[in-house]
């Protein structure tokens, strides 16, 4: 009899630790953290403006947002391989100057469409070349043809504007859809988000991604072709600064050489924040749609308090700051603890 009872006792002892351990898995995950810091965030807003619940005014926001977090998703590609493209903004900017330009021209929209995405590709099939046909690290190449991609819609529209565009041009940057007060952008924002969840979580090149980014020389002996799949990350990238041109312009009406400006540290500060290892070969697509809210919702909110844009910026970079250290912290916790349980048993 006593023995069944010791036999029940560790039973359930093992059952508690094994639902204690469930938890602190759960709970110390980026993911679930983010969900956390986001709520309570709603929550401080909520409680200091009257302003900040509303609606109407939280899809309004999704304005101010959904072109950079549209941009997060392709980055996600090239950060989770270990690369990364510091000459998006510059690349939106000439696609702008493209779009802007042929507008003047008496362009259709259609055109307009087809001539963006043509320029952002090929600019960024030209990043991916360089980067693997020279064998240079990422960051060099797209230092240089930041400066290049810029100085050519600087050089060519000077301090001008663009401004003319065909009639309903401004719908899908402006609007909302029929009877909704929900924006064309953050549709397409979640629909485009659900895209590259799927690829990333559950296609052939997702796993090659995650493969490179965790060792791009194994990935190689294993048969994945690592050259190939890093100019279609690049390639892919310049097509959606090509789209975002499109939405920008769409929605500001107007095209001048300092468009995007400061994007493109900002976008990485999304895709860094939502848990994707700067190293590569670790992260999430939903990891970075809630670092895309939070950091979207956060500037609003502060935006309503008055803050100012020093103590934004401030507020940002501390993000970047923890998202960077804080998952390190964690799998240095986690490591440990699971030394100390294998010591246990």
């Amino acid at each position: 009899m006593a023995e069944k009872q010791d036999f029940i006792a560790k039973s359930r002892l093992i059952n508690e630790m094994s639902i204690k351990n469930r938890l602190i898995e759960f709970f110390t995950k980026w993911e679930v953290i983010l969900v956390i810091i986001f709520t309570l965030m709603f929550v401080f807003f909520t409680n200091r403006t009257p302003y900040f619940l509303d609606w109407f005014n939280l899809m309004n926001a999704t304005f101010q947002f959904s072109e950079k977090a549209i941009m997060a998703l392709p980055m996600i590609f090239i950060i989770m391989c270990g690369d990364i493209d510091i000459s998006i903004a510059s690349i939106i900017a000439l696609c702008a100057y493209a779009v802007g330009n042929a507008a003047q021209g008496g362009a259709s929209i259609p055109s307009l469409l087809l001539i963006s995405l043509l320029v952002g590709t090929l600019a960024g099939l030209f990043n991916g070349v360089m980067i693997t046909g020279l064998n240079m690290p990422a960051i060099a190449v797209t230092l240089a043809t930041q400066s290049i991609y810029r100085g050519i819609s600087i050089g060519l529209l000077g301090d001008q504007a663009r401004t003319s565009f065909p009639e309903g041009f401004g719908v899908f940057g402006q609007e909302f859809i029929p009877n909704t007060i929900i924006p064309y952008e953050f549709v397409l924002y979640l629909a485009l988000m659900l895209l590259f969840a799927f690829i990333l979580h559950k296609t052939t090149y997702g796993r090659r991604l995650y493969a490179i980014g965790n060792s791009a020389e194994a990935a190689r002996f294993s048969g994945v072709n690592v050259k190939l799949t890093r100019i279609i990350n690049f390639t892919i990238t310049g097509f959606f600064c090509g789209l975002t041109a499109m939405l920008l312009a769409s929605r500001i009406l107007s095209v001048r050489s300092n468009i995007a400006t400061g994007w493109d540290l900002e976008i990485i500060t999304l895709v860094v924040l939502g848990g994707v290892s700067i190293t590569g070969g670790k992260g999430t697509v939903f990891g970075v749609f809630i670092g895309s809210l939070l950091v979207g919702y956060l500037k609003f909110g502060m935006g309503l308090l008055k803050f100012s844009g020093t103590l934004m910026t401030i507020v940002i970079g501390s993000l970047l700051i923890i998202a960077v250290l804080l998952p390190r912290l964690l799998d240095l916790y986690k490591a440990n603890r699971k030394l100390r349980l294998q010591a246990q048993h």
